[in-house]
């Protein structure tokens, strides 16, 4: 994690996310004078599962795996944080500890904010509070439809999902598959390693996707959704 000054080529003066333009000049001073900006390289991690919080993460850019650890020693992936989202938000409502990790798939550049100041401008600014609450809601949304296909989707549609998920063009048109290894693959579609590969090899010989070196390719959309629906 490399820390950028104001002074520093690459550093953002504003946060741009529309439930900051309610706040007032007071305060948006406040939120500048209670955060840094760090840029995180591939591979690193943003936050830790039990780790102390003290802060929020504002994502500027990049894009990182937000993920569950197990006892067992698997993970299980629950999505992919855009630019423009906020990480750590349930460290400010109910507990002091991150109840997930993130870690940046590519390089990843934020905001850590200590999360008094965003508690104060939930509890003193309506507006604030309510833009907050309503992209929490959005993300339990979303945890919620990941959660689904897992518990009622054989491995092929899981995996389906998964190929459609990170469809480059939900991602700008990066492709993030090559970021990943087969495992990480695994873990969002909630399989083994070994399921993985062969659903993958499965899916290549029937004509749905390409293999090229670390990338998928998606070459039969409309049959992948398919067995999206169908399980």
């Amino acid at each position: 994690m490399k820390t950028i000054s104001n002074t520093d080529k690459g550093f953002v003066c504003d946060i741009t996310l529309p439930c900051f333009s309610a706040l007032s000049a007071e305060e948006t001073e406040l939120v500048r004078d209670s955060r840094v900006q760090v840029v995180f390289r591939r591979g690193e991690n943003i936050t830790k599962q039990g780790a102390f919080a003290s802060y929020v993460i504002f994502i500027i850019s990049g894009y990182s795996r937000q993920y569950i650890e197990s006892s067992n020693g698997r993970d299980y992936n629950l999505r992919i944080i855009h630019p423009g989202e906020m990480v750590g938000l349930s460290a400010v409502f109910n507990r002091n500890t991150f109840n997930y990790s993130v870690v940046a798939i590519t390089e990843t550049t934020g905001f850590l904010i200590e999360k008094e100041a965003i508690a104060g401008l939930v509890k003193n600014n309506g507006a604030f509070a309510f833009g907050i609450v309503r992209r929490y809601c959005e993300h339990n949304a979303m945890l919620y439809s990941s959660l689904d296909h897992v518990l009622h989707q054989q491995t092929n549609g899981r995996m389906a999902t998964v190929l459609l998920t990170l469809s480059p063009e939900n991602f700008g048109g990066e492709d993030l598959t090559r970021h990943l290894s087969r495992r990480e693959l695994a873990d969002f579609a909630g399989i083994s390693t070994e399921g993985a590969v062969k659903v993958l090899k499965s899916f290549e010989k029937d004509g749905l996707i390409r293999l090229s070196d670390r990338s998928i390719i998606l070459l039969e959309k409309e049959r992948l959704e398919e067995i999206s629906r169908t399980g």
